[in-house]
């Protein structure tokens, strides 16, 4: 299978065939989530840690159930109580883990780079559950796989990205893919969270839903960042859902069959209509978190073969 990566780190490092490869082994994890029998042995004696510096429910419970079904040991570290916030610096949480042993690190930060530092310094293969704004890999990857199920491909697609783009992680992941994978990507939202310098990175720029959802296969709705605001984006939530928030008359303006996607938790009445979420015939926000479970089982999966390789590489030497 062609995954050359040691790390899964953020979407930019991937290439096409791999972000293929994994969607590939996901789908199998679909149907053995789907089984009787959800157990496998693909991490079986090793130790996967989850470290969640922001809280995160739902990304935690879909990466500690998929370590779990695939026979791995997992250990969640209460970050919000741990020796950071005492002072300790992220080298020494690196050499703490590393005198753990581990073999798969899930990390959520809230610094953009964090991972990547904490990479450099563990010896283990360490898995991006987000940071700061900059990415959120397994989302994307796992909005991919949704979309390619429902649509038959993920290749050449008109996609509609609507919201809080520019304080978004999943708008940056989502972005990169889906430009590897060839789609058309639309931004729709006010000036404020959707500057027109997203224009330079190949996306069409809108204010108007209206305008924006003409004809798109794909509408990707965001949740307003407002932990990450430090300032008046918005008028009011409101006038936010008036002139934004998705509703049967602004989805009427994307093609009959376009699907529906958020990536949770969802502001109903402010992002989306609750009716619009809740249809079982546009809406595919049920499948992604199906499917997050199925692409982290891949990820990891993947990951601990190669790091296996290595490992054994090194005791040949």
């Amino acid at each position: 299978m062609s995954f050359r990566q040691q790390h899964l780190l953020g979407i930019e490092r991937l290439a096409p065939d791999e972000i293929t490869t994994l969607l590939d082994l996901a789908e199998d994890y679909v149907a053995l989530n789907r089984s009787d029998d959800k157990h496998s042995e693909a991490l079986a004696g090793l130790t996967q840690i989850n470290m969640f510096f922001e809280n995160s429910t739902r990304t935690q419970a879909s990466f500690e159930l998929a370590g779990k079904r695939l026979g791995a040991d997992v250990m969640n570290m209460a970050m919000q109580a741990s020796s950071v916030k005492k002072g300790e610096t992220l080298i020494d949480t690196a050499l703490t883990l590393n005198a753990m042993h581990p073999d798969l690190l899930v990390v959520r930060h809230p610094n953009s780079g964090a991972v990547d530092l904490l990479s450099e310094k563990v010896n283990c293969a360490v898995l991006n559950a987000g940071d700061g704004r900059h990415e959120h890999p397994t989302q994307a990857l796992l909005d991919a796989l949704t979309i390619r199920r429902a649509k038959g491909r993920l290749h050449r697609l008109n996609i509609a990205i609507c919201g809080d783009v520019a304080h978004s992680r999943v708008a940056r992941s989502n972005l990169l893919l889906l430009h590897k994978m060839e789609n058309r990507i639309r931004l729709v939202g006010p000036p404020t969270l959707v500057p027109g310098a997203f224009a330079e990175l190949g996306c069409e720029v809108y204010d108007s839903m209206e305008e924006g959802l003409k004809d798109v296969d794909v509408v990707m709705m965001l949740r307003l960042q407002k932990e990450r605001m430090d300032g008046g984006f918005i008028p009011s939530e409101r006038e936010y859902y008036h002139r934004y928030g998705l509703d049967a008359e602004k989805l009427a303006h994307a093609a009959p069959d376009a699907i529906v996607m958020h990536p949770g938790p969802m502001n109903r009445g402010v992002e989306i209509d609750g009716t619009i979420a809740d249809d079982i015939n546009r809406s595919v926000i049920r499948d992604q978190v199906e499917m997050g479970v199925a692409v982290r089982m891949a990820a990891m999966d993947l990951l601990a073969r190669n790091l296996r390789e290595r490992r054994a590489a090194e005791a040949a030497a």
